[in-house]
């Protein structure tokens, strides 16, 4: 059974100029346990519909059902069972590690002892045990974002959306945090739907590509998949796949360094 089922899901808004239609009846199928890219050019409709999914916007049309909970009817039972990590992240400057740990657990209603004894477990899961009595401002980029997924996996949820969880990250970061989403899903069967502009990243990382253009899925597959039906080669580079799927590049980022 899909751990997220849509049909029709769709959202429009309203501006001076009239209805804008940011996604027009997205059909979408992610099964247990699979690792999902999801992809598109900027003002394709992705970001719109992975706020829908996190119930951070509601839909407007459709249907769809996130780790066995309505959208609809019960946007509380989804937000339960599901952790999300902002490309932003959102830490306390004035807490250490633990403590910022410990007060996830209490927001999600565990006692204290509980509360910090899960941050201590997912420090040793996440292999930053000797960072837990340091401020989270004197963290570098890629322990940061490590912090941030710890606090979405506080409640261990089934599963994990990471909103382009790399982004400006050097390349021994970037590696550790492919391992980490990685070992996620080997060790815990997380599953685990991650939106990126690093094409290397979704093409090293992603079962399946979700690729979204001006509202609607324009393609989907496996890399290897999509890079032989619309690049020629299953060794091709996925961009030229991208290009030839949707004319335009990724939106604009910083050099993305090598990861492997």
């Amino acid at each position: 059974m899909p751990l997220i089922s849509t049909a029709g899901l769709s959202r429009t808004f309203t501006s001076k100029q009239g209805p804008v239609e940011a996604v027009r009846g997205i059909d979408l199928r992610v099964h247990p346990g699979e690792i999902l890219g999801l992809l598109g050019p900027n003002g394709a409709g992705k970001t719109t519909t992975l706020r829908m999914l996190t119930t951070l916007l509601p839909p407007t049309g459709g249907a769809a059902t996130v780790a066995g909970h309505d959208l609809f009817a019960d946007p509380a039972g989804v937000r339960a069972r599901i952790g999300y990590v902002a490309q932003s992240g959102g830490v306390d400057p004035s807490l250490t590690v633990r403590e910022e740990l410990a007060t996830q657990g209490r927001l999600y209603r565990l006692g204290r002892a509980e509360a910090a004894a899960r941050a201590e477990e997912l420090a040793a899961e996440l292999d930053f045990t000797a960072l837990l009595d340091r401020k989270t401002t004197a963290l570098s980029g890629g322990q940061r974002r490590r912090l941030d997924i710890a606090m979405g996996l506080t409640h261990r949820p089934p599963l994990l959306f990471l909103d382009e969880p790399t982004t400006g990250l050097d390349p021994a970061s970037r590696a550790a945090l492919w391992d980490l989403i990685r070992r996620l899903r080997a060790d815990h069967g997380t599953t685990v739907v991650l939106t990126t502009h690093y094409l290397d990243e979704a093409d090293a990382l992603a079962d399946r590509l979700v690729v979204v253009d001006e509202g609607r899925i324009v393609a989907e597959g496996t890399p290897a998949e999509l890079k032989l039906r619309h690049a020629g080669s299953a060794e091709a580079a996925l961009q030229e796949a991208f290009l030839a799927i949707t004319g335009r590049g990724p939106a604009p980022q910083e050099e993305a360094p090598v990861a492997v």
